[in-house]
């Protein structure tokens, strides 16, 4: 299996595990880490998801072409059975970091697109070359970058296929952290215990209304952030937390 998951102190940790070949996703490896984030999603002990590439050269360079190309070519396959994978059928409410140690292109880049934060190293090497290839990045990224970072920064990057540094996504607001590639392991550590101190009920409202209250009219969005925000007041994270602030004490949920 070339998606390794694991869990440890209330940390999922997702890796494309095929360094050899810059961790280019097999089919198997798209249902595989479709299964991954499933899994995660579904784990009570899991509080924040950390997904990232093994070795030093890439993060993931997308599907490996060779398989891929060929079996949609002659339509064997339909892309929307990625979609688990790119996180568009299958929703986490749980905090998702992406921790970019290299090349991350195609649909490295998209599945990164589909996670909360993302945090790069400084060496990191972005693209979606997908036009020079007579193809489009359909796995989430039409939709979700121009709305992410805007239209002229997006299309940019979507229709020119050139290479984007690590510190030109940051200012361009696609990541938000580029640390030293000797500081990114504790970097992203770091920040996932401090996701998983922080209360469970109000990252998952948080979450949920970002992806639910985006598309709708003003009022009706107001509307529903009362609703979603009441489930937050009312949580038994939330009796905490205020008791805990009254008394001048800050815990650990």
């Amino acid at each position: 299996m070339s998606i390794a998951y694991r869990v440890e102190d209330g940390v999922a940790r997702i890796c494309f595990d095929r360094p050899a070949k810059l961790n280019a996703l097999t089919l198997a490896m798209y249902e595989d880490l479709g299964r991954a984030f499933k899994a995660a999603a579904d784990d009570d002990r899991v509080r924040v998801v950390i997904l990232t590439g093994a070795g030093e050269r890439a993060f993931c360079v997308g599907a490996d072409l060779k398989e891929s190309i060929p079996a949609l070519a002659r339509n064997d396959i339909d892309i929307s059975a990625w979609d688990a994978a790119h996180l568009k059928s299958l929703n986490i409410d749980k905090p998702v970091i992406s921790a970019v140690n290299g090349l991350c292109m195609g649909g490295g880049f998209e599945i990164m697109l589909a996670t909360d934060l993302r945090v790069a190293s400084s060496t990191a090497e972005f693209s979606l070359p997908e036009v020079s290839l007579g193809i489009v990045p359909a796995g989430g990224t039409l939709v979700r970058l121009v709305r992410q970072i805007g239209f002229a920064a997006a299309m940019e990057i979507l229709m020119t296929g050139e290479r984007f540094s690590s510190e030109h996504l940051l200012r361009i607001g696609v990541l938000n952290r580029v640390v030293a590639p000797e500081h990114l392991a504790q970097t992203v550590t770091q920040l996932a215990d401090r996701l998983v101190r922080l209360s469970p009920t109000a990252l998952n409202v948080v979450k949920r209304a970002v992806r639910e209250l985006s598309d709708l009219p003003v009022q009706e969005a107001f509307r529903r952030e009362a609703v979603l925000g009441q489930l937050a007041f009312t949580s038994a994270d939330a009796r905490r937390g205020l008791a805990a602030f009254a008394e001048g004490k800050r815990i650990a949920y």
